[in-house]
């Protein structure tokens, strides 16, 4: 292995056994998206080696990779060097994730990665057991195999990580193997029998684990199940593959089959308990309920389980208590565990379903009652208190597993606990039963999709979900990951042959009905779920039906405040008390979420309310919804004002009265954006479908969010969301509306390159307003639509809407519009052929930004200056202008615009003959343009990169990025097209120039 020391990297630490993680010292570090983290993987698991671009780009897309795979590539490499070297300077040369040659490298010690620790671990303990240290090897294979948290490199796509994952997983399997023939070694033969007994089952062709449980087996005294082991083996052998046992095999049968003593370890010291005064006739009793056949997945959390029933011993009872929503599966689980270790408890095990969640819980005497008859008791005491001593009693001396399933709260379980050590109590329960002193508390969560997956596939069979994957896919989904939920949907396929997965799928693609889709006989989600819903106190049902309202992946507190109408602390209070019954979720402080089919559940609840309080509920929800929108449209224009401090906004429909949150710059500011994007729609989106009170507030929150967001990756929602806005406006006459919600129509449709549909919408919004009305909509509609006309080469038609908006913010005073304004006059100016007025213009642009000192003012008026400069001869000082607006976009956290000033700098480093510079611009803005779905710079881009590419000698790539942006120009309708269209037509009519020197 090649280690490189390098400066500043102790503090790294990297994680493959698993999900890909990284953190510096304490803080983890966020690795951006499935394909960064897919580079990341290949950079790592090299140890330091260069890899090649090639290898980069076949390893994350294989044959099929998209068309710029180098510029996603390349951007991939920038964003991970900004997470590992955070402190770098921009030009400065990486000293960790560094180029060589055609590739990279990713210079760290060795020790920073878990994988390499892992395998220097294996090794010591190879050499240990070599020398005979047994429990020095022992314990260097369990810290190895502690490194593990997961499958390894989970979520990771490309085939790179595929490969790598059956690697890596092949030797985690090995380790195991290692670690339990090494316990087997050193006597350890009962505790390792129910993890042979579950990497057996896991791997069934591995005829080492079945050779290393059967010796377990046999000496623990099950002789019978030792030979079974060998029976069951042969049979699959013979079945699956059509060979008989190796020879290894046969040996372990036959020398049990002779009771060869060699078989034997030395007489252990203290392997059980004492058994107690049998003063009472007593018949172990095993109550557990059947173990699911099907079972599948939580193989971290089974092994965690295992471990702590395990450790029963000691001066205090072991008890652990599983929690989660109803259907999460908590009761197979603990089942299934149960099974797994009870013969770690010979004296047998105890069960009890204590009906929690129905409206009559278990009565803790009568429960004492039951387990005191099994126990074997001449006669009942008839108090609380005497049985549970009894109780107490009669276990002291044993080792007893004791399941208590589906609990109430922790007093209903605190008479059913044990006194004394070797017993261990395993507990479900809807809430979290943090008043159990001593308990070792587990959340158990939804299924992983592959774990979803696989439970589907076990009940309707795998020729079916191997022959629908994606429909598979999208029905566990609709399950929430839910196991309840997977096997009622499963079950119903399995039961009706003639469906396909697809047709299942399309029914539950339909949230209205998909609650009344999963059930099944008995069996139903909803009703599963009411059973938590009816636990609550009437306020707590009030606050999760209120929450329900907006549709965002999460909330945080001061919308959840906002909704409840309550202060903040109270809030918190609800939110954690829904929390507590798993009813609400909460992953980070302060943030709650729903999982899907709860949000569902509450929904449908909402719905009910509405129909049985008769108008009372739905005041209530348009209410809350009120107080949102009032409190997010105070931040929002918080925000504008602390990005853009003398900017003038649009007058908003509703005044907002909230105390809005205050932030200590842009980029907090701008945090806060990204983080609540997600919940600004989805309130908007809830809001727009109800009366008219709230179409102003929610019109209001969309024209704010247009000057603070040109991102058109959310355009289908924003498009979805402003027609049935749009509609509910018309409806109710409400023409002030209208003409925002026109503006905002036609701020989207520019963003994607409709500019003929953006002009009609502009256009009527200028109608809508009429004469009067908002001093400063008017102008920023004339400004977008002058803009609209220039894209189509219509600047004749665009300067009065420039010069008209202009006027107009000059006469209020909006310095910062005045500056932007004077810089799209330029751009007309040159469009019409009159560069000295267009620079005069883009000049004057920059001098009022720059005495506005506004920052994202002055970046833009720079951009416009450098378009301006570019195209009248002036290269160099164009690409000055542009690598300044640049540096300010990426300070700013304006992505497009960022990619917008890279492919006007190209063509300025092409005119100086930079050509390689020009090109990286090129390709670097063009990642941007596809990340962001913008279309007219996609095609900058492109042009820009095939005449780079074709000074560089490099005509079929050149040609290819040349034709992809005569498509994009074309099917915008833009002038941009024409130069394209010459620049192709000469490559087929004139020689291949040879490269550039």
């Amino acid at each position: 292995m090649e280690l490189r020391e390098t400066p500043h990297t102790h503090a790294l630490r990297f994680q493959v056994l698993g999900p890909v993680q990284a953190w510096r010292g304490d803080q983890a570090l966020a690795l951006g998206s499935p394909q960064q983290q897919a580079v990341l993987t290949m950079l790592l698991l090299h140890h330091g080696r260069p890899v090649t671009t090639q290898d980069l780009v076949d390893g994350l897309w294989g044959d099929r990779p998209p068309p710029q795979a180098v510029a996603a590539l390349r951007t991939y490499i920038s964003r991970l060097r900004g997470v590992i070297e955070p402190n770098r300077e921009v030009r400065a040369p990486a000293e960790l994730l560094v180029s060589v040659s055609d590739g990279y490298a990713l210079r760290i010690p060795s020790d920073a990665v878990d994988l390499p620790v892992f395998d220097t671990a294996c090794a010591e303990a190879a050499k240990a057991r070599t020398a005979g240290e047994l429990h020095t090897a022992h314990r260097l294979l369990a810290s190895a195999l502690a490194l593990w948290s997961g499958r390894p490199l989970t979520g990771v796509p490309g085939p790179y990580a595929d490969a790598q994952r059956l690697r890596l997983a092949e030797r985690q399997v090995t380790a195991e193997e290692e670690l339990c023939a090494t316990a087997l070694d050193i006597g350890l033969h009962a505790e390792v029998v129910a993890e042979l007994s579950s990497l057996a089952a896991e791997h069934p062709l591995r005829e080492r684990l079945r050779e290393l449980l059967m010796l377990a087996l046999y000496r623990c005294g099950r002789q019978a199940e030792s030979l079974g082991v060998y029976a069951d083996t042969r049979k699959l052998l013979i079945e699956e593959l059509g060979v008989e046992p190796g020879t290894r095999l046969a040996t372990m049968h036959s020398r049990i089959l002779a009771a060869d003593p060699a078989l034997m370890p030395e007489p252990s010291r203290g392997s059980r308990p004492a058994e107690p005064d049998e003063t009472i006739p007593f018949t172990p009793p095993a109550q557990l309920p059947a173990d699911v056949s099907d079972f599948s997945g939580r193989a971290e959390l089974v092994g965690e389980l295992r471990d702590v029933l395990r450790s029963a011993a000691g001066q205090a009872v072991v008890v652990t208590s599983l929690a989660g929503i109803g259907g999460v599966g908590k009761t197979t689980l603990a089942v299934h565990v149960a099974h797994s270790v009870r013969t770690e408890f010979p004296d047998g095990q105890l069960y009890v379903d204590l009906r929690g969640a129905g409206a009559s819980p278990a009565d803790p005497a009568v429960v004492l009652g039951d387990f005191l008859y099994a126990l074997g008791a001449p006669e009942t005491p008839d108090s609380l208190e005497q049985r549970a001593a009894l109780y107490r009693s009669l276990l002291a001396n044993r080792r007893m597993l004791i399941l208590l399933d589906n609990a109430q709260d922790a007093e209903q379980l605190t008479p059913l606990i044990p006194g004394v050590a070797g017993c261990a109590v395993l507990a479900t329960s809807r809430s979290r039963l943090a008043g159990l002193p001593g308990a070792h508390l587990v959340d158990v969560e939804e299924l992983t999709p592959e774990e979803a997956l696989a439970l589907f596939s076990a009940i309707v069979g795998e020729q079916r979900v191997a022959a629908e994957p994606e429909a598979s896919l999208a029905v566990v989904r609709a399950c929430g990951f839910l196991p309840l939920a997977v096997r009622i949907a499963a079950a119903r396929l399995a039961s009706r042959p003639r469906w396909s997965v697809s047709d299942l799928a399309r029914r539950l693609a339909d949230q209205r009905r998909r609650l009344d889709e999963l059930q099944l006989g008995n069996l139903a989600v909803e009703t599963t779920i009411g059973l938590g819903y009816a636990q609550l106190r009437p306020e707590e049902q009030q606050a999760f039906r209120l929450l329900s309202l907006v549709d965002s992946a999460d909330l945080p507190l001061e919308a959840v405040s906002a909704l409840l109408g309550v202060d903040e602390r109270r809030a918190e209070q609800l939110a954690e008390a829904l929390v507590e019954a798993n009813m609400l979720e909460c992953f980070t402080p302060g943030r709650y979420r729903y999982h899907d089919l709860l949000r569902l559940f509450a929904q449908r609840q909402s719905e009910k309310a509405k129909a049985a309080e008769e108008g009372q509920a739905a005041e209530e929800q348009q209410a809350a919804l009120l107080r949102l929108l009032d409190l997010l449209l105070a931040i929002l224009r918080n925000i504008a004002q602390t990005i853009e401090p003398d900017d003038v906004l649009p007058e908003p429909l509703h005044s907002p009265t909230a105390t809005a949150l205050t932030f200590d710059g842009p980029d907090a500011a701008h945090d806060w954006l990204r983080a609540e994007l997600g919940l600004l729609l989805s309130s908007v989106e809830a809001a727009a479908q109800e009366p008219s009170e709230l179409l102003r507030p929610a019109v209001d929150v969309l024209i704010v969010l247009n000057t603070l967001v040109e991102d058109s990756t959310h355009g289908q929602r924003i498009r979805r969301i402003l027609q049935i806005a749009g509609t509910n406006a018309k409806s109710h006459g409400d023409s002030a509306a209208l003409a925002r919600i026109r503006f905002a129509q036609g701020f989207l449709q520019h963003l994607t390159g409709e500019f003929q549909e953006a002009e009609i919408s502009l256009r009527e919004s200028l109608e809508l307003q009429g004469t009067g009305g908002d001093t400063m909509l008017r102008p920023t509609v004339s400004n977008l639509l002058g803009i609209v006309l220039s894209f189509a080469d219509r600047s004749a038609e665009a300067l009065p809407f420039f010069e008209q908006a202009y006027t107009m913010s000059r006469s209020i005073g909006a310095t910062v519009s005045e500056a932007r304004l004077l810089g799209n006059i330029a751009r007309a100016h040159l469009d019409m052929g009159q560069p000295e007025a267009a620079a005069r213009s883009a000049h004057d642009a920059v001098t009022t930004a720059r005495a506005s000192g506004n920052g994202p003012c002055l970046a833009d008026t720079l951009y416009q200056l450098g378009v301006v400069l570019g195209s009248t001869g002036s290269p160099s000082d164009a690409a000055a202008h542009l690598r300044e607006a640049h540096e300010m976009y990426g300070s700013q956290q304006n992505q497009l615009r960022a990619g917008y000033s890279l492919a006007r700098l190209a063509p300025c480093l092409l005119a100086d003959g930079q050509f390689s510079e020009a090109a990286e611009a090129a390709e670097e803005s063009l990642a941007i343009a596809q990340e962001l779905d913008a279309a007219y710079c996609q095609g900058l881009a492109n042009a820009a990169l095939g005449e780079a590419l074709l000074k560089l000698g490099q005509p079929a790539r050149g040609l290819a990025c040349l034709q992809e942006a005569l498509a994009v120009f074309t099917r915008l309708g833009v002038p941009e097209a024409l130069p394209v269209q010459d620049l192709i037509e000469q490559q087929h009519t004139e020689p291949t120039a040879p490269p550039a020197p």
